[in-house]
């Protein structure tokens, strides 16, 4: 008898899975992704037996896969996962209030022929519906230990743990087909042990029964074991011949079976309401009209929260990271060295830290809205709508938080289960415009966009604002379309989505969470992001440029940037900073795509400016203020507006920004993907460079075509 390693908690979704994980390892866990997929992993320690490592795997309804997720689970629990150990025990946690759904997807792990136990979980709530179950009379009809248990209030915690460690035999399957079907199974189940002995021989029949219900896995066979593959194929013809469908046939005969067991093993006592308070609560929450309604009013409130809330300590943040700079600048010798430290390192762990405060509450309520149940509610409600665009009910709540920062929007998709409309809802993100975007818009909005308004009503400014909000949104919506229509090929699937009993969450799991979500982006987003900012730093300081300037009453001389650092007043400091910038790689590379950019009506300096923003958007408006040799980059200051209108192009003679070029730059800073950040974590969550290149490329295309197509416009239209 070999001592327990390996357990696996698999379950349907909403069971509380999660909960008996967090109860049966104390939060002592790790969270990251299986190697080359965008699958979480999650793994711990068993509270009191340190020896056992503890899985949970995805939520899944059914062993035939149809998700990546699912797929990767079913690979888990056989074994095939590379570097994932053969599971010891398997747990399948159940919810005691719905056995007869859940009892469905037991059948099923128990035909894996591997040792299991059943977690009858949420069994207070059954006992409060007056629900009694027999759990004794339920383990000897499946042949496998029933612990009743709550995870929540922590019953039958104990019970589970000792079941885990001391269960060892394997449990005897229950056949579900009629006797002359079940017998040509067990023929094609002999075949495949004696043929492919990769295959545990306790497994060879749930993976007959998957083959044969599920053309898709069947297909995998035909180059693995075309003699498995042909028998498969010729019995599935058969019996389609003989007008059963394999996959029916499961599902009946299972059904078939775990009716009569449900009906034995149950009983409902005492009194119990015919409508619980979750009816009443739905009857208003999921209603057509006043379910809509409430769920944006809580979006607003999320929205809201995520936007201004976290603005302080934001704030507080990039105020610290600035008295850090300033400390290394006062105590390190100025020079390439000292640069690197405070605009390179500290300026790069400050772009990482800065995004935590809007990552910790954006978790924070999505925590909220899973523990309670109302998530499943919030994605019915607005599935037909999102499907109709080629997205998921379960994309809106990652959509509306990137009007805040797409970097958590990013993060909020591991809410979508299915992985092509977690992929197209991450893919147009990034078109909807953050609150980065914001401090560009009220730039050039406030420098060129007339203050009036239209009927004294509309002002042109705020009206401007409003469009290129719903612009973008328009755009993100319209890109969902085309690349789940064109590009993000997959199986089309329907929400599957059962709505569980409200419940008041666990503040612990909750926060530990928001931890441990934020952990994972400094620890994994953040190491791209510093190396981004170290290399732009790079391309913005070098090669190091030597100015003509007047300092400390001399004549004018020739000082490099590092001895003005040191010796010039602020006002000379800008100019050679402005120079530096001039004459730094950034700078040339501005100068040497201005004759692309120029049919969007850009120049070197505004080209350069939007090289610079890559580190993030708003980065567009200290580099033009730096260039444009402004002390004050806010904004709102109205001699970087007033510079930005006065400047006149050397050659023709005409302005360099006029309201047409304004409105090109906006809609191509709308459009592009100018921010490092975001494709960090786009890579963190793909686990590859691929799709993060990939929304680089087709933003840039869409930001040119964007830009080009209201400049040229404006221009034939006479507004040049």
């Amino acid at each position: 008898m070999h001592a327990v390693h390996t357990v696996v908690l698999t379950g349907n979704p909403n069971v509380g899975k999660t909960s008996v994980f967090n109860a049966i390892t104390g939060l002592r866990q790790k969270v990251g992704n299986y190697p080359g997929v965008t699958v979480e992993r999650k793994i711990g320690r068993m509270n009191g037996v340190e020896s056992v490592s503890v899985v949970d795997l995805p939520g899944m309804y059914s062993l035939n896969a149809k998700s990546l997720d699912e797929e990767v689970a079913y690979r888990v629990l056989t074994g095939r996962q590379p570097r994932e150990p053969m599971p010891d025990v398997v747990v399948c946690v159940v919810d005691a209030t719905n056995l007869e759904r859940n009892l469905y997807f037991v059948l099923q792990i128990i035909d894996l022929g591997l040792p299991t136990v059943v977690a009858l979980n949420m069994i207070d709530a059954a006992k409060k519906e007056g629900l009694h179950i027999d759990t004794r009379a339920l383990g000897d009809a499946l042949d496998v230990p029933v612990i009743p248990m709550s995870a929540i209030t922590g019953e039958g915690v104990d019970r589970l743990k000792a079941a885990i460690v001391n269960t060892r035999s394997i449990p005897k399957r229950t056949p579900f087909l009629p006797a002359e079907w079940q017998a040509r199974v067990d023929e094609v189940a002999h075949l495949l042990a004696i043929t492919d002995f990769t295959i545990n021989e306790a497994q060879v029949y749930g993976e007959t029964v998957r083959a044969l219900t599920n053309e898709r896995i069947l297909k995998e066979w035909e180059k693995r074991s075309p003699s498995f593959f042909e028998a498969v194929k010729a019995l599935a013809d058969e019996m389609r011949a003989k007008g059963v469908d394999p996959q029916k046939a499961e599902v009946q005969g299972r059904y078939d079976i775990i009716g009569p067991l449900v009906e034995r093993v149950t009983s409902r006592g005492g009194e119990h309401p015919a409508v619980s308070w979750t009816d009443r609560l739905d009857a208003i929450l999921t209603h057509r009209v006043v379910g809509p309604v409430v769920f944006l009013l809580l979006l607003l409130l999320v929205f809201q929260a995520v936007f201004a809330w976290a603005a302080p300590i934001m704030d507080l943040i990039e105020t610290g990271v600035g008295s850090a700079g300033e400390f290394v600048r006062r105590v390190t010798p100025a020079g390439v060295v000292q640069d690197l430290l405070v605009d390179g390192v500290i300026a790069g762990v400050g772009s990482v830290l800065v995004f935590l405060p809007q990552i910790l509450l954006l978790f924070f309520f999505i925590g909220l809205m899973e523990d309670t149940g109302y998530m499943a509610r919030a994605a019915f409600i607005s599935d037909r709508l999102m499907n109709r665009l080629g997205l998921s009910g379960r994309s809106v709540v990652p959509l509306v938080s990137s009007y805040a920062c797409a970097v958590p929007a990013i993060m909020a998709t591991r809410t979508i289960d299915n992985q092509r409309d977690r992929l197209v809802t991450m893919m147009v993100i990034p078109l909807m415009s953050c609150s980065a975007r914001l401090p560009v818009y009220t730039l050039l909005i406030g420098a060129f966009i007339p203050a009036g308004s239209l009927f004294g009503i509309i002002g042109y400014q705020g009206g401007m604002l409003l469009a290129l909000y719903l612009a973008s949104t328009g755009m993100a919506l319209t890109a969902a379309y085309v690349l789940k229509k064109f590009v993000i090929k997959g199986d089309q699937t329907l929400l599957a989505l059962e709505l569980p009993s409200y419940r008041l969450p666990q503040m612990k799991l909750v926060l530990w969470r928001m931890v441990e979500r934020s952990r994972m982006f400094v620890t994994k987003a953040g190491k791209i992001i510093l190396l981004m900012s170290i290399v732009l730093w790079f391309l913005a300081s070098f090669p190091r440029n030597r100015v003509e300037t007047a300092a400390d009453g001399l004549p004018a001389s020739t000082v490099t940037a590092t001895v003005a650092a040191e010796t010039l007043t602020n006002a000379e400091d800008v100019v050679v900073e402005s120079s530096q910038i001039r004459n730094s790689y950034i700078g040339r590379f501005g100068r040497a795509i201005e004759p692309v950019m120029r049919p969007l009506g850009f120049d070197w300096k505004i080209s350069a400016g939007i090289i610079s923003a890559f580190a993030a958007r708003e980065v567009i408006v200290s580099t033009l203020a730096t260039l444009y040799s402004v002390e004050d980059d806010s904004e709102n200051n109205p001699e970087l507006r007033e510079q930005l209108r006065a400047d006149v192009d050397p050659v023709t003679g005409k302005p360099v920004f006029s309201t047409l070029v304004a409105i090109s730059l906006m809609v191509f800073i709308m459009l592009a993907c100018q921010c490092m950040s975001t494709l960090a974590i786009t890579r963190r969550e793909t686990n590859s460079w691929r799709w993060p290149i990939f929304m680089f490329g087709y933003m840039t295309l869409l930001a040119y075509l964007g830009s080009l197509f209201v400049y040229q416009g404006g221009k034939l239209l006479g507004l040049g």
